[in-house]
């Protein structure tokens, strides 16, 4: 792809990733190559990306270009007799509806409050030391941080949906470095990022002990919790809380002020006629897998069905825990006995219903990779995803949506992005 006009070569293959628009802003090439070299930062679009300020060692760039989900991405690859591999979900070794016993956690959590009762689990057993995963930042809580937690409390702070941009995995090399055991909530790419890692670094398969996400519904820009904080009239020294759910299922979108004043949007209304839409960065939209079938297990929220479709009236939380490995399995076996997590049966069917909206771009990956390949533009390499079979379940009325979408915002710029 050509320089972007008036700009400077790439000095690294994290600027040409930025470039053409594969950043997730994950954060792990600044955890590879340390934040002299490499700091995760808002730019000027609003999204997390790295901003490169030396020259980054030629390891460096060889490990992050290995690990980098805006370069490669892998599936499971074809089943293994082990599993059913779904041709939308991925590998399902189980799968349930599922909720925290504890009611504090539940009522907290963004949904069912599944992934922190299983974090509070991991550390209480001591099967691990730490999780890595974010909350809101503590100075500007419209943004997210990312949180290395040792106790429940920590946990619990990070139990609710952070949709805009953050970097998770800026932290990965300081758990590595102190030997530390440590699972991994975070999303679906960012899983991809850690088995990637693995590959080239063996701490990662020894200390990365559970890999756990959610169905992702992508990243969209700082700018706009700007708009809805600018909606309701509040400028950004006002605000001490912005929550995009929980305090109940779905909960609602609720901004605070240091004064106590509280403005609420319900869900999904806050992205329904509003000044802003949920726009997400262009990473997201050609992604091959927001469901995270590489994880250990997947959870994303068990919508309530009605007449064959998914309501969202207020009810106590519930997930959906799609198992996908043996250590998931294990791990959820374990938490149930435990008494952290309750189970209830779910069919894929109602999976299905559940999250319809995620079958277009899931099915489409194929196509996006194609569209931008014919453009002469940068794609992800995406092995392991079953290109024919995810072809013949899409069918060609889908292929071509996503094809000519794809060709559209590549026409549009959409794909090509400024270092800053």
């Amino acid at each position: 792809m050509k320089d972007m006009p008036g700009s400077a070569p790439p000095r690294s293959v994290v600027e040409e990733v930025v470039r053409s628009g594969r950043c997730t802003g994950c954060g792990l090439c600044e955890s590879i190559a340390g934040r002299d070299q490499i700091r995760m930062g808002i730019n000027m679009r609003g999204h997390m990306r790295p901003l490169v300020s030396g020259q980054v060692p030629e390891s460096a760039e060889s490990t992050i270009r290995a690990a980098c989900p805006g370069i490669r991405v892998t599936g499971t690859g074809p089943p293994d007799g082990r599993a059913e591999v779904h041709p939308v979900w991925g590998p399902v070794r189980a799968v349930h509806r599922s909720w925290a016993t504890s009611e504090p956690v539940r009522f907290t959590a963004a949904a069912g409050g599944t992934l922190t009762a299983l974090g509070h689990y991991l550390l209480a057993s001591g099967r691990v030391d730490a999780v890595l995963h974010v909350r809101a930042s503590t100075t500007q809580p419209w943004l997210t941080d990312s949180l290395i937690s040792t106790g429940s409390e920590t946990v619990t702070s990070g139990a609710q949906s952070r949709y805009g941009p953050s970097a998770p995995l800026a932290q990965v090399h300081r758990l590595l470095d102190a030997g530390q055991r440590f699972a991994v909530i975070a999303k679906p790419c960012d899983i991809s990022a850690i088995r990637a890692l693995a590959a080239v670094d063996p701490r990662v398969q020894r200390q990365a002990r559970y890999l756990l996400t959610f169905f992702c519904g992508g990243v969209h820009g700082e700018h706009i919790s700007r708009a809805i904080m600018r909606y309701h009239g509040l400028e950004q020294s006002d605000v001490r809380l912005f929550r995009y759910r929980g305090q109940g299922w779905p909960g609602p979108l609720r901004v605070q002020t240091a004064a106590g004043e509280v403005f609420d949007l319900p869900y999904p209304g806050a992205w329904i006629g509003k000044p802003w839409r949920y726009e997400v960065q262009f990473r997201c939209k050609i992604c091959p897998d927001a469901v995270g079938e590489v994880a250990d297990l997947s959870v994303p929220d068990g919508w309530i069905l009605k007449d064959g479709r998914p309501v969202h009236d207020e009810a106590p939380g519930t997930n959906v825990v799609v198992i996908r490995t043996e250590r998931g399995l294990e791990l959820v076996q374990a938490a149930v006995a435990a008494g952290y997590l309750a189970l209830a049966p779910v069919t894929m069917a109602e999976v299905d219903a559940m999250h319809v909206n995620h079958l277009s771009r899931r099915l489409g990956a194929p196509a996006n990779r194609l569209a931008l390949r014919l453009r002469g533009q940068p794609a992800l390499s995406a092995p392991g995803y079953r290109t024919l079979t995810t072809v013949m379940a899409a069918g060609p009325r889908r292929l071509w949506r996503q094809f000519r979408g794809t060709l559209r915002r590549v026409s549009a710029g959409e794909n090509r992005e400024p270092l800053i």
